[in-house]
């Protein structure tokens, strides 16, 4: 053995030896018990993070902990194509070149997208490698492998014959800036100081921080239990603003907060979620005055065309002016709605959408976690997912944007005379109208070829297929051009990467055994992966579901470019090495918990990698200096305690309380707990106390070899917490009776 260990000589040539020799194809062994995880797919256009870093240091902790126990262990590998994610990054890399999205028809932006992934996808792959994972990379999976999307495919179609899949207009989360529609689950609440508009109804006065979609106005409502206001409900009052003027219903709703304002609300079903709801209540109608591009309508009259906040300064001008405008509270604080990724303020609108109906997939999904069937860790976190799933609405399953799995819904534009269109024609210019007019001056193909968006109207007759599109000549036909969610189509994830529903690894690796994955995403994933498993197959996806916290900047705060604190770990691994920085972040963590940086504990681990390269050299330097003194072999502890000391029976025994500790912690996913067991009886038990009595021992044949019995299994111990030191150690101790080459094959130690 080297004087020194160089983590950068030595992890590269483990981690090549490896692969080399096959170490982690998955093997199909019916004699076997299997033990399967699929990686959750990093971001193919991103880079490698210490979330990453935690999730396949605790991965492969258990992937090698099952294979050394005598499972057949299969870990997944993939990476997600990242919808919204990657098309965002796409358009910065367009707009350093000058141009947008816009300048490109669906099919040409798509293919544009995809050259650009194929380029940078390879990067986190080998800076994940980079980890050690034990990850069966033939096995290698894309979220758009043509495999994966024929199954999500012939889901929908299912979906769809089973009535479960409905378009319908609805209030939704728009970013005008990104296009596309977001979840509840997909928005924050931002904090900010805005101005409260008091604006006249005739005797009524309202407050609200939105003037501009006053045009959007289709009732007042107060509560029933208002004595202020009581005489008007069932009534119409009239009212004047700049458009002209009008008369507006007066309705009782309990939801009205008598305290808020002045105590009535202005309703705009178009524009407000809890409006909307309102709106369904008391069959008001809905009138949209902000279109998806952000800007009003012509249901906003002579500010159509302006922009949001454009119009608002406008609107307050002349609403000023006519004397509507009773106050304005500058100071007022309010909470509003962005966008997860951009941070873009969120549009309220009403636009068609595809959703599937949850009642009859949820109820499943939630008995399967309430009975213990699939079993979630730590045990305080069952909570969010069965709140969640108690509470889940119909899910709006499409997204408009280009970059993702395209639905495969088909519309005839002879049956579908208003589908409205945007697309690019031969002088690559955009040309948006409805497809009935469109057509008496461009020929379909030219609309087809250059299509960009389609919206369809909620009651468009529409055919989907699960495959490429249907021929039915002479039928003029345009694809859907809104893409499935990402959790749609993620949410078959064990599915498609096990190649549901013929395979071999089907049949043998399915259920998989964990889901491991961060606590942040069980409500968005882990809950529509347990919804299709079930509603696919009649089995959960997975048995247990481990959910480990989020990695924070060394201050404990959200890491963030902007603030200076995000950490790279790849430069933690040049200068400290995979093992450091695995050990560190999991013997940082509390169960489940989210945690500040360790990088105390990365560097303490840096130094126990050293400590065990120590321990192992000084092992082997008295193992010659006997041979070589006393020209002595030694004696290889077969289990025989009769010739040993006190000493080397307390280290035996500790060693079997070490061996039952680890494996009730692991149990358990209390990875922490496991690898302080494995450390504070390494340092302090082995180095600190035993090897120092074998140093004085006359009996240094005996001692030698409890002290090489203990060293190696205590190794195998570490090994799946800390993998390349201790397999580069494996390779310079002794050779004991049935011994493999690689550690990583040997059995894990019993008590």
């Amino acid at each position: 053995m080297d004087k020194k260990y160089d983590h950068k000589i030595q992890e590269p040539k483990i981690q090549q030896k490896w692969e080399d020799l096959d170490v982690f194809k998955g093997k199909i062994e019916p004699d076997k018990k299997p033990f399967t995880i699929v990686l959750p797919p990093p971001n193919a256009n991103g880079k490698l993070h210490t979330g990453h870093v935690l999730m396949l240091a605790i991965e492969d902790i258990l992937i090698r902990w099952k294979k050394m126990q005598g499972y057949s262990t299969l870990w997944l590998p993939g990476t997600d194509h990242a919808g919204f994610e990657t098309q965002m990054v796409f358009e910065k890399h367009l707009k350093e070149k000058g141009k947008s999205r816009f300048d490109y028809d669906r099919d040409t932006l798509y293919k544009e997208i995809w050259d650009f992934v194929e380029e940078n996808k390879g990067i986190i792959e080998n800076q994940m490698k980079r980890m050690g994972p034990g990850l069966d990379w033939s096995r290698y999976t894309f979220t758009l492998d043509e495999s994966v999307v024929n199954t999500v495919y012939t889901t929908f179609r299912r979906m769809v014959d089973e009535g479960l899949v409905y378009r319908d207009d609805y209030i939704v989360n728009f970013c005008p800036e990104c296009g596309t529609t977001f979840a509840d689950l997909e928005i924050k609440h931002k904090d900010k100081i805005s101005n409260l508009y008091y604006i006249k109804y005739g005797p009524l006065v309202v407050a609200t921080t939105r003037p501009e979609t006053k045009f959007g106005d289709v009732a007042l409502a107060v509560n029933p239990e208002d004595d202020r206001y009581k005489e008007y409900i069932g009534k119409e009052i009239d009212y004047e603003d700049p458009l002209g003027k009008f008369s507006i219903p007066v309705i009782g709703d309990s939801y009205v907060d008598m305290e808020f304002g002045t105590g009535v609300l202005k309703i705009t079903p178009a524009h407000d979620k809890n409006d909307y709801e309102i709106g369904l209540k008391h069959g008001l109608p809905v009138v949209s005055v902000i279109g998806l591009d952000g800007k009003m309508t012509e249901n906003a009259d002579k500010y159509a065309g302006m922009k949001v906040l454009e119009a608002r300064e406008l609107v307050v001008k002349e609403l000023q002016d006519m004397g509507m405008i009773e106050k304005i509270d500058d100071k007022y604080e309010n909470s509003v709605l962005v966008c997860y990724k951009g941070g873009h303020e969120i549009e309220p609108t009403v636009i068609p959408n595809w959703f599937i109906k949850v009642e009859s997939l949820k109820k499943p999904a939630l008995n399967v976690v309430k009975t213990n069937e699939v079993k979630i860790y730590p045990k305080w976190r069952k909570i969010t997912y069965t709140r969640w799933m108690e509470e889940m609405r119909d899910w709006p399953i499409s997204r408009q944007i280009v970059w993702g799995i395209r639905i495969p819904a088909w519309y005839d534009v002879d049956e579908n005379p208003n589908l409205q269109i945007t697309f690019i024609n031969k002088k690559n210019q955009r040309i948006t109208g409805k497809i009935s007019d469109l057509l008496q001056n461009y020929p379909f193909e030219d609309v087809k070829e250059g299509l960009q968006t389609l919206i369809a109207p909620k009651d468009a007759k529409f055919r989907a297929q699960p495959g490429a599109q249907p021929r039915a000549e002479p039928c003029r036909l345009l694809q859907e051009t809104d893409t499935f969610d990402t959790w749609f189509s993620s949410g078959h994830w064990p599915l498609a990467t096990l190649k549901y529903p013929d395979s071999d690894d089907f049949k043998y690796f399915y259920p998989t055994s964990v889901m491991e994955t961060g606590w942040e995403i069980i409500r968005f994933w882990v809950s529509r992966m347990i919804m299709f498993g079930l509603y696919l197959t009649g089995k959960p996806p997975f048995y247990d579901i481990y959910l480990h916290g989020l990695v924070r900047a060394v201050d404990g705060k959200k890491m963030s470019k902007s603030l200076g604190n995000a950490i790279d770990p790849l430069e933690y691994i040049e200068e400290y090495g995979a093992d450091a920085l695995r050990m560190g972040l999991i013997s940082g963590t509390a169960n489940g918990r989210d945690f500040a940086f360790p990088k105390d504990k990365v560097v303490a681990y840096r130094n126990f990698a050293n400590k065990l390269w120590n321990m192992a050299r000084f092992t082997l330097i008295m193992k010659d200096s006997l041979k070589e003194k006393e020209n002595k072999d030694i004696s290889n502890y077969t289990g025989d305690k009769s010739s040993l000391n006190d000493v080397d029976r307390d280290i035996l025994n500790g060693l079997d309380n070490l061996i039952k500790n680890v494996d009730e912690s692991l149990e358990k996913y209390r990875f922490s707990d496991a690898s302080d067991f494995i450390y504070q009886f390494m340092w302090h038990e082995v180095a600190d106390k035993y090897i120092e009595n074998v140093k004085d021992r006359e009996d240094k044949d005996i001692a030698l070899g409890v002290l090489i019995y203990v060293l190696k299994t205590g190794l195998k111990l570490l090994h799946p917490f800390m993998p390349f030191v201790t397999e580069a150690i494996w390779e310079g101790l002794p050779v004991l009776d049935g011994d493999p080459e690689l550690l990583i094959n040997s059995k894990w130690p019993t008590v």
